[in-house]
């Protein structure tokens, strides 16, 4: 359908891509993947049109319509929002017009026999059909599904888009993308602005009704359940696989070592034959033996290994000063916007050295309690900050915040102070930005260079309380990789907002879930609070946050819950009757539960002694004076395990309790 042919780009006689070629057919699911300025973003924008590549072309067929969502717009402020997302459909009012036209020089014309009279014919024919598959009475239908699958409630269609931040912005012009139904859909990020509830329905949407599409996203399990066709750019070539990320992943690296393993064996036959030759070189009796080796040698067409880019950051966060016990404590915070009450009573305590998770959906107020934290807004209640806090605060807006027009050396140099201005090169070559890159202008970085950018102002002078919003949007997956251990490393406290749930994963020790209006706090990592709510993920929570409304109201009377959710929620004389006797049969099945969860908790707990001894047994290694990074890894890990089992432990025993109970 689109084929891009010969096409290489060059940025200050560096070259971007060197001679690619590839097809995109009809209904191809296509994940773009590379590091951060490989060139991925560029790519989307000369398939669209909106930029020139050096050499090589882009072929589009007649007809073929393409859409395109880039990471940042310019959005304007003068409609609604069901205004704004009825643009997408000015295409229909210009068929209307066309049509009109026809019909006016049918009406003039006479010559009812010639060629070009019935070219006309089919030509109104073809229009009023596809206006007919358009109708506007399905228009409104179309729009409000769209909106409200992106997270919109119907009471916002008639606000002010001015009244909306960038994020729900941005989904509005992703809403007027899909409703134009492009042959070729080409999205740069698009779940940065989403919750988990929204990049569910979007995956629904183009692997049900979307075309073709080309995706940019860090989002890993989104592009493995979207994609089925996986394009790598890596300097400066592309890999292509008809398989999604995680396969591409699994066979790029058995391609590579494939081909090294190839390459060492004939490099040795190269050499034992070179070897042959030069020994024999003089010797007449073996010249005929040294000219078909010498002809056999010239014959050999030399095996390449795919260059791998090796490139990698070095993060790595800065000794945290020692602060008080309790950074922050909050004790019945709230906050309202007008008659809008966001949350209210939040009363928790973050001690010092914990790393803890913000989870829940997007406009629960996740970042609008960051805020207060910060002292940015006003609120209700008490929240105090711990003695001797130095907070470093990373916002979602973080990397537009930066000047656009000046360069990424000038950026750290109008902020760094003291001896750290000597070491801003080594500084920004630890973070990828060596070399050329450092007078690069901070407008032509990519998204995600950008977010480096803005991480290492972050990391210039030593904090002890690190407050991260979204810190993963635009990061490719390598890089999201280590920044999660340079937090793990970090000897400080952390708040980490994030809908990410990999990123989440043995990161976190503690879980506050935002939602209706409260903040609850959850012991355990991410999973073992996904345990607790006995939910498989983030996105079935926010649907099961949703029931108790929908039970409340009329309409929903006749919805039937578990019996353990009534039970729990009921209330007046039911709730006060004494628990009938258990039958023979529900006391055997009772029983037969009570030793299946006391077994668990026996089993848990010969896992934290087998791996108490394990980790005994690497730290006697340690106080006999062994030391290699090796070893800090297995430590580290054995760390982890034991912190997961600890937590296996604690379900267990209160699951056992419960029943018991």
């Amino acid at each position: 359908m689109i084929s891009i042919n010969n096409l290489s780009v060059e940025f200050s006689a560096k070259s971007l891509f060197d001679n690619i070629n590839y097809v995109i057919n009809p209904r191809d699911k296509i994940a773009l993947v590379g590091k951060n300025g490989a060139g991925k973003s560029t790519m989307l924008k000369i398939i669209a049109g909106l930029q020139k590549p050096t050499s090589g072309s882009v072929a589009v067929p007649a007809g073929i319509t393409v859409g395109y969502l880039p990471q940042q717009m310019v959005l304007t402020d003068e409609r609604t929002l069901i205004e704004e997302t009825s643009l997408a459909f000015s295409h229909i009012d210009k068929m209307q017009a066309q049509l009109d036209e026809y019909n006016a020089e049918l009406a003039e014309r006479t010559d009812y026999d010639s060629e070009d009279y019935h070219k006309l014919i089919d030509r109104m024919t073809a229009l009023t059909e596809r206006l007919a598959m358009e109708s506007a009475d399905n228009n409104r239908a179309e729009m409000e599904r769209t909106l409200l699958g992106l997270g919109f409630l119907r009471t916002d269609f008639d606000r002010p888009t001015s009244e909306f931040s960038g994020g729900w912005r941005m989904r509005v012009e992703l809403a007027k993308l899909l409703l134009t139904h492009p042959d070729v859909l080409l999205l740069d990020e698009p779940t940065n602005h989403l919750d988990i509830e929204s990049i569910q329905w979007l995956e629904q949407f183009l692997m049900q009704k979307a075309k073709a599409v080309v995706l940019v996203s860090h989002d890993r399990a989104f592009i493995d359940n979207v994609t089925s066709r996986t394009i790598e750019i890596s300097c400066g070539k592309i890999y292509d696989y008809n398989v999604n990320y995680s396969h591409f992943v699994d066979l790029r690296r058995e391609r590579i070592e494939q081909q090294r393993r190839a390459y060492e064996n004939q490099q040795k036959e190269i050499r034992e034959t070179q070897e042959f030759i030069d020994r024999f070189r003089y010797k007449p009796s073996k010249s005929s033996s040294v000219q078909s080796r010498v002809k056999q040698l010239a014959k050999i067409e030399l095996i390449e290994v795919d260059e791998v880019d090796n490139s990698r950051l070095n993060l790595k966060f800065p000794p945290a000063p020692r602060s008080g016990d309790y950074p922050v404590i909050a004790d019945n915070v709230g906050k309202a916007y007008g008659e809008h009450q966001v949350f209210d009573h939040a009363t928790f305590t973050i001690k010092r050295g914990e790393k803890v998770a913000f989870v829940g959906k997007n406009g629960e107020g996740k970042s609008t309690l960051v805020k207060c934290i910060m002292g940015e807004i006003p609120f209700t209640g008490s929240l105090k900050i711990g003695h001797n806090v130095k907070i470093g605060y990373f916002a979602q807006n973080q990397a537009q915040l930066l000047d656009q027009e000046i360069t990424v050396f000038d950026t750290i140099d109008h902020v760094a102070v003291g001896d750290i201005r000597l070491k801003i090169r080594d500084i920004l070559g630890a973070f990828m930005f060596g070399g050329e890159a450092s007078d690069k202008k901070v407008k032509v970085l990519s998204g995600g260079e950008k977010t480096r950018l803005a991480m290492i102002k972050l990391l210039l002078e030593p904090v002890n309380l690190l407050i991260l919003d979204e810190p993963t949007n635009h990061l490719d997956m390598k890089t999201k990789d280590i920044l999660k251990q340079a937090i793990k490393d970090f000897n400080g406290t952390v708040i980490v907002v994030s809908h990410d749930r990999a990123f989440l994963d043995g990161l976190v020790e503690k879980v506050y879930e935002f939602g209706g209006g409260k903040v609850k706090e959850c012991l355990g990592g991410i999973y073992e609070f996904l345990e607790k709510k006995k939910i498989a993920s983030l996105s079935e929570l926010e649907i099961k946050d949703n029931k108790p409304a929908a039970k409340d109201s009329k309409t929903a009377k006749d919805i039937k819950e578990p019996k353990d959710v009534k039970d729990h929620n009921a209330s007046g004389p039911d709730k006060e009757a004494k628990p009938r006797a258990l039958s023979y049969a529900e006391q055997r099945e009772r029983d037969k539960a009570l030793r299946s969860a006391r077994k668990k908790v026996e089993t848990a707990e010969a896992d934290i002694a087998r791996l108490e001894s394990e980790k005994a047994a690497i730290e006697a290694r340690f106080a006999a004076g062994e030391a290699s990074d090796e070893l800090y890894a297995l430590h580290a890990e054995a760390q982890k395990n034991l912190e997961n089992a600890m937590s296996v432990w604690e379900l267990a025993s209160m699951e056992y309790e419960e029943m018991n109970n």
